[in-house]
């Protein structure tokens, strides 16, 4: 039974991203790139914000005396910064290839630059975040026997899932906002990070956190998806096989 809630809560919270990484990336060298150096500059964010963290446990003598919003809120100011960073790279990336190539066009546009590079922030994340509960899933022990929720891993796994979408269209919408110059957009993007990561402390009242979040990233994703030129009459088109 623990093999079985271990492999379910994986192809919940990583099965929708591994799907979009096998279908839309692993078939070109050049988002690989994308996807590696967005990586990377989402784990530069994380050791930023563990830097300040691990002051304040040495400073205090104990870890329950950091205050937990605040890290949060710097976590996610430093995500966004290193987003920003990761745009500025491959924006000057995008420049370089389309001074070498022979119509002076870039072999991939800004919009798969930041669908890419949201992705792998979002999966980096959620492979952070999941790890450790994939580990103690899988036994032994019974998940609330002494009270807790028995509902602790599957809505952790559907958070997670939430988190790594919730990146994706942030990851199209911040590199729009960049590159339009539009600060509103950037700040509807930190504002919506800022409440999805303050939605998750009021766990384990999951009914409060989980249905917000998911509501949450199906906006975000009606966003992204107008962002990123779609629109309805695309949709008829793709169910129509047109």
């Amino acid at each position: 039974m623990a093999a079985a809630v271990c492999l379910g809560c994986f192809s919940i919270a990583l099965g929708p991203a591994a799907a979009l990484l096998l279908l839309t990336v692993a078939a070109e060298p050049l988002l690989l790139i994308v996807l590696v150096a967005g990586a990377f500059f989402w784990l530069l964010s994380l050791l930023a914000a563990s830097l300040p963290w691990f002051v304040w446990v040495q400073l205090g003598g104990r870890e329950d005396a950091a205050p937990l919003l605040l890290g949060a809120a710097a976590a996610v100011l430093l995500q966004e910064l290193g987003r920003f960073a990761c745009f500025k790279v491959l924006k000057k990336a995008d420049e370089g290839l389309a001074a070498l190539s022979e119509d002076g066009r870039s072999p991939i546009s800004l919009r798969q630059m930041g669908y890419v590079s949201g992705l792998s922030f979002g999966i980096i994340s959620g492979v952070f975040s999941i790890s450790n509960l994939l580990a103690a899933s899988a036994g032994p022990g019974t998940v609330g026997i002494h009270g807790d929720s028995p509902y602790y891993f599957i809505t952790s796994a559907f958070l997670t899932m939430a988190l790594v979408l919730l990146h994706t269209f942030w990851g199209i919408i911040f590199f729009d906002a960049c590159e339009r110059r539009r600060a509103g957009g950037l700040g509807l993007v930190l504002g919506s990070h800022l409440l999805a990561s303050g939605l998750t402390f009021l766990n384990p009242w999951y009914e409060a956190s989980l249905g917000p979040i998911f509501i949450l990233t199906l906006c975000t994703g009606l966003w992204a998806f107008g962002t990123a030129g779609g629109s309805f009459s695309n949709v008829l088109k793709c169910l129509s096989c047109k």
